[in-house]
């Protein structure tokens, strides 16, 4: 007679338990995450507050969190500089000509009267700017010796998501797998598309021409303006003129030294 009323209990904690279980996954019992949003610079985007129609009874508030929060819409007017780009619709803000400054995190404050009290819900939805690159700093040697490392370096620190580099020379584009540029191109050089570096591991007097630089990223690319790299070898046999000049000239003057000893006009009188 025990063993059947455990056994009973029994099924009646597994049909709780799964009947828990679906009313867990039917209501969504879990964390909530925040909803994100993705906007381009200078286009518009919505930040939705999910929530139902606004009401006459109901009082809503507009947030930009971070280290100082900010009002964004507060007794039912837009504040700060959304004044004038920026408009509700219901309990969502339509935001033009969004900016780089306007990325953060948002949460708007919903409150109602209930039979309990004044009933708050909070929302929050976080605003990505995607950003175009601007011009890319270049910097190009202006002069180089055959056979040396050479590093030209490209960098651009607005665009988001950070972008990506290509080099181009007298205006073609250098391929990543030096192995499969043209002849007339040394073989010797590596780019890094993260860091946007060109090096030249030896360079040749075939790398002399106009370098320029494209920063790209998902938003759209520019340019850095063109810059030349001249190449030169190294003048084996101008320099050994030169020495053997040298030479002959502390030759000549060491001469002349030992000749005005001999001479005794280095003598006191």
């Amino acid at each position: 007679m025990a063993r059947g009323s455990q056994r009973r209990l029994l099924l009646l904690l597994l049909r709780y338990l799964v009947v828990a279980l679906g009313y867990h996954k039917a209501y969504g019992f879990s964390a909530p995450k925040d909803l994100v949003v993705t906007a381009i610079e200078y286009q518009e985007v919505i930040l939705a507050c999910k929530y139902p129609k606004k009401t006459p009874s109901s009082r809503l508030e507009w947030k930009k969190l971070g280290q100082r929060v900010s009002l964004v819409y507060y007794q039912q007017a837009l504040q700060g500089n959304f004044k004038d780009r920026a408009e509700m619709i219901d309990f969502n803000i339509r935001i033009r000509n969004v900016t780089r400054n306007d990325a953060g995190k948002y949460r708007c404050e919903v409150s109602a009267p209930s039979q309990e009290g004044q009933n708050l819900e909070e929302d929050t939805v976080t605003l990505e700017v995607l950003v175009a690159p601007g011009v890319p700093s270049c910097q190009v040697p202006n002069s180089a010796l055959s056979g040396t490392v050479v590093e030209l370096r490209c960098q651009e620190k607005e665009g988001n998501p950070p972008p990506e580099y290509k080099w181009f020379k007298d205006g073609v584009r250098l391929l990543e797998n030096s192995k499969l540029g043209s002849q007339s191109t040394n073989s010797s050089y590596t780019i890094n598309t993260k860091s946007g570096t060109l090096q030249f591991n030896t360079v040749s007097k075939l790398d002399s021409g106009e370098y320029s630089c494209e920063a790209h990223n998902s938003v759209g690319f520019r340019m850095c303006p063109a810059k030349r790299m001249q190449v030169d070898d190294l003048n084996i046999s101008g320099i050994i003129a030169a020495v053997v000049i040298v030479v002959l000239v502390i030759s000549v003057c060491g001469l002349g030294v030992c000749y005005a000893q001999r001479k005794g006009y280095f003598s006191s009188k």
